[in-house]
């Protein structure tokens, strides 16, 4: 990487990572580089060591009451597919909305081909705001799961993950949520919020490497595995482990990249959500109010007066998005992400799904000068092909 490059696509992964997190990587592949939960000798303890520490960090951020509901994955697809497909029936009805990531989407619509599951994807505003009334009316007798975003990838919109959690407790429906650009930056109480499923991954908020990810379940919960195999535990059996986490861990975990996210979360809890939020948010607000000053510029999503995360996406006139990206990388230095996102569903809902957008995602290491960089080039882009169509 260039460390000319001005990075700001935090919300695909963020960038960079506190040195603590690589420093532990390289540590624990010196030093406990053995496999945890296979074997009693010492480089093994201290690779179960690695998984155990990373599950109380994780348990102190979200106020998660045991660490081993905690279950390590390769990411929030990775943990929304273990708890989607774990937990639906044939004929039951799940509850999502329009602005949902295709790691909600493409896994429901494919249960539904495979099962015959139902989905209600329920109608937010052009901005993408979703109100917990609407997830209310469309609970059915045979609802058994709300499933959505905490933070939409495209709009930076919030749900009212509460409201709606204490919405299903008193109707005696599950609540999954996808913190895939929450974790780390929003205050989250998995018991106090009604969470019964919180799937988030390590590399975006969390400051953690890729290929790290959890799941959350609440204790009273259990799901059938998303895969079997070796867990160190209960092998002279034919069957899965019920105990936790072993039970959805099968198989070698990345012990080097929980020891790295582990240090991520540390960072995080120094900092506190909040401040990074806070930090995040000032950046966003500067870069919103410099994009909206120009000429030919449309911006996404709700304003500064609405409570949302540091996404901002934006159309160009006359600008492919693509195009817009990739000139603001070749030319500029600045990286940013366009198109779909993933998200079609977002899209369609902005109005954007034949174009896409550009976006961009400030993080905490961002600085004010990386803002002024992007709006100095989208300006520049933008008068010049505004000339070239007059």
């Amino acid at each position: 990487m260039n460390e000319s490059t001005i990075y700001l696509d935090n919300a695909a992964t963020s960038w960079p990572k506190p040195p603590s997190v690589w420093e532990a990587m390289e540590r624990t592949m010196r030093e406990a580089a053995a496999n945890p939960g296979r074997g009693s000798h010492r480089m093994a303890v201290q690779a179960s060591r690695v998984l155990f520490e990373g599950r109380k960090q994780l348990a102190k951020l979200f106020r998660i009451g045991n660490p081993n509901d905690i279950a390590f994955t390769l990411n929030t697809t990775h943990s929304l597919n273990t708890a989607l497909q774990g937990w639906l029936k044939p004929g039951d009805h799940v509850i999502t909305t329009m602005l949902e990531h295709n790691s909600i989407r493409r896994p429901l619509e494919a249960l539904k081909r495979k099962i015959g599951i139902e989905i209600t994807y329920v109608e937010t505003n052009a901005l993408g705001l979703v109100e917990a009334s609407s997830i209310e009316r469309a609970i059915r007798p045979d609802t058994t799961l709300i499933a959505l975003t905490h933070s939409s990838n495209l709009l930076g919109t919030i749900t009212p993950v509460g409201e709606i959690g204490q919405i299903a407790r008193r109707k005696g429906v599950k609540l999954l949520v996808d913190a895939a650009q929450s974790a780390g930056v929003l205050d989250i109480d998995v018991e106090a919020m009604g969470i019964d499923m919180l799937a988030f991954p390590g590399h975006k908020g969390l400051m953690g490497p890729q290929g790290t990810g959890g799941l959350y379940l609440h204790p009273d919960l259990e799901l059938e595995p998303l895969m079997h195999g070796g867990t160190g535990s209960s092998s002279e059996s034919i069957e899965q482990p019920t105990t936790r986490p072993d039970r959805y861990e099968a198989g070698t975990p990345n012990t080097a990249g929980i020891a790295g996210l582990t240090e991520g979360v540390k960072f995080v809890l120094a900092e506190t959500p909040a401040k990074i939020h806070r930090q995040e948010l000032k950046l966003t607000r500067m870069l919103m109010e410099g994009l909206s000053d120009l000429e030919g510029i449309t911006l996404l999503g709700p304003g500064m007066e609405t409570e949302r995360t540091a996404i901002v996406s934006f159309l160009i006139e006359n600008v492919d998005p693509a195009a817009a990206a990739f000139q603001l990388d070749r030319q500029f230095g600045i990286a940013v992400r366009a198109g779909f996102h993933c998200t079609p569903l977002g899209h369609r809902t902005a109005g954007t799904v034949e174009t896409g957008a550009v976006r961009a995602s400030p993080g905490y290491f961002t600085t004010e000068s990386d803002i002024v960089s992007l709006i100095n080039a989208t300006r520049e882009i933008a008068l010049t092909h505004g000339k070239s169509h007059r």
